[in-house]
């Protein structure tokens, strides 16, 4: 049946209509009943492509086994596609493309806080730059006269204090 294919070596390698309408059941964009469609743009020049619009019900089902089970086993899946009236490679399918936008997802939020930590790493570099540029301009400048300290310990009680030679001793009693 040509035109019904999605492949268009279908169409052009003389097979059969058998073989073409077998390979056009393992379709996995073929829509069950029950199941809203939509055409998308058309594939290789051919006819539109029907494109699977899950219902809500059907999306909210797969989202639930999704929050327990990010992979399915083989009965799994059987038993969702069963369930949901999709075949199994389409319900595979929704878990790839799922399993993918979470991935995305994730990636999306790593880079949103590595950028965040990044301008806070800037800002910190920018600032201690600054100091060192402070610092070496005391370093090349004239030497500043800095008090003489000389810190003092009470002999009876231990207690040290700080004393400015330049203002003389701290007398200080306990």
């Amino acid at each position: 049946m040509p035109g019904f294919s999605s492949s268009p070596s279908l169409q052009s390698s003389g097979q059969s209509d058998v073989s073409a309408m077998k390979d056009l059941e393992l379709d996995i964009n073929q829509i069950p009943s029950g199941v809203e469609e939509e055409c998308v743009e058309k594939e290789f020049g051919g006819l539109p492509r029907k494109k699977l619009r899950l219902t809500k019900e059907q999306s909210h089902v797969l989202e639930q086994s999704f929050k327990q089970y990010h992979i399915l086993n083989p009965k799994q899946k059987e038993g969702l596609a069963d369930q949901l009236k999709l075949k199994p490679r389409q319900v595979e399918v929704w878990f790839q493309n799922r399993r993918a936008r979470s991935k995305l997802k994730q990636t999306e939020m790593e880079c949103k806080n590595l950028k965040k930590w990044f301008g806070s790493l800037n800002e910190q570099n920018r600032k201690l730059k600054k100091e060192v540029e402070e610092l070496r301009g005391m370093k090349a400048g004239p030497p500043q006269q800095l008090p003489a300290a000389t810190l003092t310990m009470c002999p009876r009680c231990q207690h040290v204090t700080n004393t400015f030679l330049d203002k003389g001793p701290a007398a200080r009693k306990h």
